[in-house]
């Protein structure tokens, strides 16, 4: 994959992070990496006093240092500035720090010699991968901890990992794959920590999974209306084109492009509508989906946007122009941006697992899971659902303590969702008096995607079991896809059994989009055919 600082989105940064291509530069980002050194080296022989090439850094900023120190002054930095604890990031997640960094510093603004650049992208390229801490960034001067971590294994200290060596001495590691420690000259210690780097590496892998999960609540959604009768109106076009916001309307074409219609019959609505009227009202959990689950859509491509642009910025301290000649201490590190969009991005994801967790209570209680079939004397093979959902009650205890689990991961994610960024500490001997506090914004919305993912994982779960109380009747072919994935991994709940491995597999196939592939077809077939009747409607009208 070629990187030139400008072009690389999130979806890009995840597939680098699984090892998924090799880097290179384009012949544009070459040329800017070289001009921008050169600025540096004039300085650097003229003996002139520019922040971070010939003076302390922070609050040091005023003391000039000596031309036979400059190198150990950045090495100093590094290893000084290595301070964060707490668990490595995964091989995978220091892939895309690695990645990310190496894009940023080919926009040619940090003044790194194409030399060290280069060194960083055949480490890439070979997953050397250095040991990161998750802690110790206040996302203030950027993530200098983590990333004095980065650069720390790349000057062969500390620790570092290869698919081949595991964990090892870093420099031992680089010489297993004949690769040499990088030396750093004037300004590299300072190019390669400086911007928020951690912060936006974390939150991409976290709007990508948080994007991926809210696709499929909607078609969780739709199985859980369907088992429980709802009424699809509420879905009507005409209602959200009334309301026309972006999310909303995309959420509503796609539970009516899963759930009963002309295209996409369904055995149980057909059944249902034999006996018993629809509901004038479902409850807000099943009618406002599309408005619930549209602003978190929303939500999602407006953090995808803003962290699109961080990772394609240059968050250097000093920044180099080379066309001017000229270097400007600025702030462009700050981490508050994507500090606060991922805050809002636990926010606005958190929502799928709060409204889950109360149609799964729908499914759950037979005063609300039967409040569409009242008694039909006529009709002797009216489906019920059992409380729990599932036979013998009493003597099992079905989906019981499966909600409780649910509602534990919704409770948490409540906590989570307290902005990590509304607070400030002052660091660095009052220089860095405001700080983003934007590393626990992008750890805590991680968690908070993965608790929506297992929460929706038990009500799809629940909605195929319910499934089981249908008389065998099928629901709509897509819908129907789904329920058979499913069963593939979780046979039907005919009496207790160990639950957690059933959970645990159906959170892995919403986590690799397994049931979204089961219905995109579908949808898109659905999507053709409406098409088609607007310009059918549009042909005979002109």
């Amino acid at each position: 994959m070629f990187l030139d600082g400008n072009n690389l989105t999130t979806d890009d940064l995840i597939r680098l992070g699984k090892g998924k291509f090799r880097i290179k530069l384009t012949d544009e980002a070459e040329e800017k990496v070289r001009l921008a050194r050169k600025v540096v080296d004039d300085i650097v022989k003229g003996n002139k006093i520019v922040y971070g090439i010939t003076t302390g850094f922070g609050e040091f900023a005023n003391v000039t240092i000596e031309p036979g120190e400059l190198v150990e002054l950045q090495e100093n930095l590094i290893r000084s500035h290595a301070s964060g604890v707490g668990h490595p990031l995964s091989p995978e997640r220091t892939r895309m720090l690695l990645a990310l960094r190496i894009n940023i510093l080919s926009k040619g603004h940090s003044g790194i010699s194409p030399e060290t650049l280069h060194q960083f992208i055949d480490a890439f390229n070979a997953s050397c991968l250095p040991w990161v801490p998750y802690k110790g960034t206040v996302g203030a001067s950027g993530d200098l901890a983590p990333m004095s971590h980065l650069a720390l294994g790349m000057m062969g200290e500390g620790k570092m990992w290869s698919p081949e060596t595991k964990w090892g001495e870093a420099g031992q590691v680089l010489k297993a794959h004949n690769l040499k420690p990088i030396q750093l000259t004037a300004k590299e210690g300072l190019a390669l920590i400086n911007g928020a780097q951690l912060i936006t590496t974390l939150g991409a892998e976290a709007v990508e999974r948080a994007s991926s999960i809210a696709r499929q609540a909607d078609i969780v959604a739709a199985l859980t209306m369907e088992v429980l009768k709802g009424n699809p109106t509420a879905f009507d076009s005409a209602v959200h084109a009334a309301r026309p916001h972006k999310g909303q309307i995309e959420v509503a074409r796609r539970f009516r492009s899963v759930l009963p219609s002309e295209m996409h019959p369904s055995e149980i609505a057909t059944d249902h509508r034999k006996r018993v009227k629809f509901l004038a009202q479902d409850a807000y959990t099943i009618r406002c989906c599309p408005q619930v689950h549209g602003i978190v859509n929303d939500t999602i491509e407006f953090v995808r946007s803003t962290l699109t642009t961080e990772m394609n910025s240059a968050t250097d301290n000093p920044l180099v122009f080379p066309d001017r000649n000229e270097i400007i201490s600025a702030g462009n590190f700050h981490g508050e941006y994507p500090a606060k969009v991922l805050d809002y991005l636990a926010i606005g994801i958190h929502e799928l697992a709060n409204i889950s967790e109360r149609r799964l209570e729908r499914l759950m209680n037979p005063a609300y899971s039967n409040r569409s079939l009242p008694e039909n004397p006529n009709y002797d093979e009216t489906p019920k659902m059992p409380a729990f959902l599932v036979s013998k009650g009493g003597l099992n205890s079905g989906f019981m303590i499966a909600h409780c689990t649910s509602a534990a991961l919704v409770s948490e994610n409540k906590v989570l969702c307290h902005p990590a960024s509304v607070d400030s500490l002052s660091t660095s001997a009052g220089q860095e008096d405001h700080v983003s506090m934007g590393g626990f914004s992008a750890r805590k919305a991680l968690r908070v995607v993965e608790h929506v993912e297992q929460a929706l994982a038990i009500e799809l779960l629940a909605a195929c079991q319910a499934m089981e109380f249908q008389n065998k009747r099928k629901t709509t072919a897509p819908l129907q896809k789904v329920y058979e994935l499913v069963r593939t991994v979780a046979k039907p709940w005919d009496k207790d059994r160990y639950m957690a491995p059933d959970i645990d597999e159906v959170t892995k196939l919403l986590q690799e989009e397994k049931v979204w592939h089961a219905v995109k077809p579908y949808m898109d077939t659905y999507r053709s055919h409406q098409l088609c009747q607007l310009l059918s409607r549009d042909t005979g009208s002109g």
